[in-house]
């Protein structure tokens, strides 16, 4: 009897010896577990912001482009060059300038030829309509030479606008000589638009059609494209844009 009772305390803490350890390793496998959903869904967040600062910087980029287009300073007043930035406000010029955006009908034939013989058919963010494949973001090849100083547009370029302190940090690597993989570009395609156009009938109302009046005969294609702080993050965005004549 007294041997029976030594070995009975022996083997109860055996199995409790064992049952800690399968608590423990429950416990860790949980906390691993764990740590990996949260590192999962870190990922995640980071991803969808990333995704969502490109997003706006693309959005400010098309903005910028269209105050190119109108010849406006990002306050909505009309751009004056400022000194020590000859670009700003595209000021036609033979050096500085060889492209600008066309005010008169006049000027098209000469700003399509000068972009012809550009290689890449873009002079500093104007381009010729493009041929071929029209998502040109795709091609690794054509992105590349077209995010290039003096082929593309970066923000605030040609309208002086400014990223602050507090601006989407993607806007802030948008400076002429900034990583060209970083930031963002836009591109302006100048589309030649026949008048004639606007009296056949493309947009009805009944018995009547819209007329466009555009002045100069021309519409805008924008294209915009933000890269994100994670090499893996594109957004691209594009936009029609035309300017109709003052009714007197």
């Amino acid at each position: 009897m007294q041997s029976m009772s030594k070995k009975t305390p022996q083997l109860q803490r055996g199995i409790s010896l064992f049952v800690v350890i399968v608590i423990v390793m429950l416990s860790a496998l949980l906390a691993m577990w764990g740590s990996r959903t949260s590192l999962f869904n870190e990922m995640i967040v980071g991803n969808d912001a990333d995704y969502q600062r490109a997003f706006e910087a693309a959005q400010a980029l098309v903005q910028d482009a269209e105050f190119d287009i109108r010849g406006e300073r990002p306050d909505g007043t009309a751009c004056v060059p400022a000194a020590g930035k000859p670009e700003v406000c595209r000021v036609p010029d033979a050096v500085v300038n060889k492209v600008w955006i066309p005010t008169e009908d006049k000027e098209i034939g000469n700003i399509l030829s000068e972009l012809d013989g550009a290689t890449t058919k873009c002079i500093k963010g104007i381009c010729l309509k493009r041929t071929g494949n029209q998502d040109f973001w795709n091609d690794k090849t054509t992105l590349t030479a077209l995010m290039v100083d003096g082929v593309g547009a970066r923000y605030g370029q040609f309208t002086g606008a400014e990223a602050g302190s507090k601006s989407n940090p993607i806007l802030k690597l948008n400076q002429p000589g900034d990583d060209a993989t970083k930031g963002g570009w836009y591109w302006i395609e100048i589309l030649p638009y026949d008048n004639n156009a606007g009296n056949t009938g493309l947009i009805t109302n009944g018995s009547n059609s819209l007329a466009l009046n555009l002045l100069p005969s021309v519409a805008y294609r924008i294209t915009a494209v933000a890269r994100g702080l994670k090499p893996s993050t594109q957004v691209v965005l594009q936009s029609t844009f035309v300017r109709q004549k003052m009714k007197n």
